[in-house]
């Protein structure tokens, strides 16, 4: 089995090719422009003590705002399965250049697409986010049909690369799922992101700044799930292959919500990483909307689906514990 991951040597994308490399023998194609998400170290470190990767992995450099020529697909070769998670993901940055979302996430979509029709696949998964449905009144969490109400440019980039997954599901019988997730946090990730800065400042103790209503008495809340149970699920997808009888008007193409095992609010987050590292927790609240604008106070997702088909996260103390210790040992990631 071959599997090309698009976005391979990015944050999830790595975590992604560690567990397949850990619980098949399948071969991995890496396939990655190498921007400033994505960074071989990240690969070349996790996989140094890992003797099951000795060559099963070929990292191939490749923009898919391009489409994939005839040089690049002969590097790639022929594969059985297509992980499709590049993507530009910086909210703030998506509302300063929204163009570039555009091309990286629509066309770039459509790009790996229309090398997906040239393969005889047995499944295409597209990655995408929570944040296409917007925000999530208290107690609303999002079922994978729900509406969209996406409100910023990357969360309409991601919505518009979605439909044309649909489309080419429709259009040319590509055997596609899409899934969605939500704050995935985990080792190796970028010093910009919440629970690495947290651990940074913490550490440091520097000041955390959270998030919340006008009234700076209600911190956003998010639904974290480590990378290595985002890889777990995908796998289990790749593996049971189940099949969602959707009566939407005929709609095909399933999707499936991946959500942390529970909600917790950005304090409550940082005073469990104050917690874990032992040491004091400086925290101002800040107004969301006038510091953030195009960020949502709630997302929430309902992962009942992925329950019912058997697969469950792992609870995110117990993810939590084993990312601070790590980060603690390996300070350069920060």
């Amino acid at each position: 089995m071959k599997v090309l991951v698009t976005g391979g040597a990015g944050f999830i994308g790595h975590h992604v090719i560690v567990h397949l490399l850990e619980k098949t023998d399948w071969q991995i194609i890496s396939l990655d422009r190498l921007d400033y998400s994505g960074n071989l170290n990240r690969l070349s470190d996790a996989l140094k003590e890992m003797p099951q990767a000795q060559g099963r992995v070929k990292v191939v450099h490749h923009d898919l705002k391009a489409p994939i020529n005839p040089h690049v697909a002969s590097h790639v070769g022929k594969v059985d399965i297509i992980l499709h998670l590049a993507a530009g993901s910086h909210v703030d940055r998506s509302i300063d250049y929204p163009l570039e979302f555009a091309m990286d996430n629509v066309i770039g979509t459509v790009n790996i697409l229309d090398f997906a029709r040239t393969q005889n696949l047995m499944r295409f998964i597209y990655f995408s986010t929570d944040e296409v449905f917007g925000p999530a009144p208290e107690e609303v969490k999002y079922k994978e049909r729900d509406r969209y109400n996406c409100t910023n440019p990357y969360s309409a980039s991601k919505a518009g690369g979605e439909e044309f997954a649909v489309a080419y599901q429709n259009t040319y019988g590509l055997p596609i799922y899409i899934t969605h997730t939500m704050n995935v946090f985990g080792e190796r990730q970028s010093p910009e992101k919440f629970i690495p800065m947290c651990i940074r400042k913490v550490l440091d103790g520097k000041t955390i700044t959270i998030h919340s209503n006008a009234d700076k008495t209600q911190a956003g809340s998010r639904h974290y799930i480590h990378a290595k149970d985002v890889a777990d699920a995908l796998l289990f997808l790749l593996t049971k292959n189940p099949q969602i009888d959707n009566d939407f008007g005929g709609a095909k193409c399933p999707k499936f919500n991946i959500v942390g095992s529970e909600e917790w609010d950005n304090l409550m987050m940082a005073e469990a990483i104050a917690l874990i590292l032992r040491n004091k927790l400086s925290y101002e609240m800040v107004d969301f909307h006038s510091s953030r604008p195009g960020h949502d106070l709630r997302y929430a997702l309902d992962g009942s689906l992925m329950e019912s088909l058997g697969w469950t996260p792992h609870k995110v103390t117990d993810s939590l514990w084993r990312v601070c210790g790590w980060f603690k040992k390996h300070r350069e990631w920060l």
